[in-house]
């Protein structure tokens, strides 16, 4: 079987974009003696089976969860997945791929779905599933550790599909609205060589469905000082299994002249307006343009080493990288119907957030 495990050592475009968007390779340089989930990397899904108990003419699904993960890893250790469903107790138990890592390097990995969940144990009823990331060591010889639980709100939506054959064919899908609202901003090496690409400036925004021309606007005491085009941060997506009815995308704004400090000129294109935050700190404020029109907006603020402020809310969490959650304002008409007020219960699979309130 091909490896689920998106090391960071592995050289992929996708990893360059999950490292990216997690802000840098390395995890926050806060003393641990173990592994820690990076909350802000778990992606929980339905995986949708064509079949249900060889029906074709049902369509039924099982549980996948994504997540990563910081080192240290320590060799023999396992991490395992345990699935639940209301009136069912555990439903399903799956090993991850797991490798030693050590302390201050990550990991990627992936547990359940078709590949480790057999087509038997799909079910057909929606509502909430549970999970708890686990890691067991046989060397040890102790028991298992629990590192994260959550609970995924799974819905379902008709493949449009007509006929007597298709009455039950439904796309599964974990809602992911909470998303929504929480925003991130952080600095992050730019691709390359460090020495080449000194940190620059990230912002991170989640949208229903697929927008399309997106601008993000960077203003500093209300003035722009820079803006960017921005796109999809590369396998960051959670979709539906079969269909694109009910899918959320993940946008990543890359400033690619907003700097921490100040980089070598040599290197700089002589063209392009540099803006150093170092010597800039303050309050600044985003704004997203999403086919010319608001969509999207939210503030932060640059310490006077040109590190983005911590609010505590991301700290305060334990969110595990070194991204700076923000309360995004959701403007507009373009994202249709959605929960706004999913962020209460439903953030992080479970686990919303102390100190934070989304913005009316």
């Amino acid at each position: 079987m091909k490896s689920n495990i998106r090391s960071h050592q592995v050289p992929s475009l996708l990893l360059l974009a999950v490292v990216c968007s997690l802000g840098g390779a390395s995890r926050p340089a806060s003393a641990q003696d173990g592994p820690t989930i990076i909350k802000d990397s778990i992606r929980a899904r339905a995986y949708t089976h064509s079949s249900y108990r060889q029906n074709f003419d049902i369509w039924s699904w099982v549980p996948l969860v994504e997540f990563g993960v910081n080192g240290p890893i320590a060799s023999g250790d396992q991490l395992f997945v345990e699935f639940s469903l209301p009136g069912r107790g555990l439903w399903a138990k799956t090993d991850c791929e797991t490798e030693e890592t050590e302390a201050g390097r990550r990991m990627w990995t992936e547990c359940g779905g078709r590949d480790q969940i057999p087509e038997e144990k799909a079910v057909t009823q929606v509502g909430y599933y549970t999970f708890a990331i686990r890691l067991r060591n046989p060397l040890s010889g102790g028991g298992a550790t629990t590192l994260f639980t959550g609970k995924a709100k799974v819905a379902k939506v008709h493949s449009g599909e007509a006929g007597p054959h298709y009455v039950n064919h439904f796309e599964y899908y974990v809602d992911q609205d909470w998303r929504l609202p929480i925003g991130y901003v952080y600095i992050a090496p730019g691709h390359g060589v460090p020495d080449f690409f000194p940190p620059k400036l990230y912002v991170t925004l989640w949208f229903p469905g697929e927008p399309i021309n997106v601008e993000g606007h960077l203003l500093y005491q209300g003035k722009p000082v820079a803006s960017d085009t921005c796109g999809g941060s590369g396998g960051s997506s959670i979709l539906t299994t079969h269909l694109t009815k009910a899918v959320w995308n993940e946008i990543t704004c890359e400033f690619r002249y907003v700097y921490k400090t100040n980089p070598d000129p040599e290197h700089m294109s002589k063209d392009a307006p540099l803006h150093e935050l170092s010597t800039h700190p303050g309050e600044y404020e985003f704004k997203l343009l999403r086919e010319g029109k608001l969509s999207r907006s939210l503030k932060f603020s640059v310490a006077e080493d040109g590190s983005i402020a911590e609010n505590g809310t991301a700290t305060g969490n334990k969110l595990g990288s070194n991204r700076v959650i923000v309360p995004v304002k959701v403007l507009g008409t373009a994202d249709g119907v959605w929960n706004k007020l999913a962020w209460k219960t439903d953030a992080f699979y479970g686990n919303p957030l102390t100190g934070f309130t989304a913005p009316p």
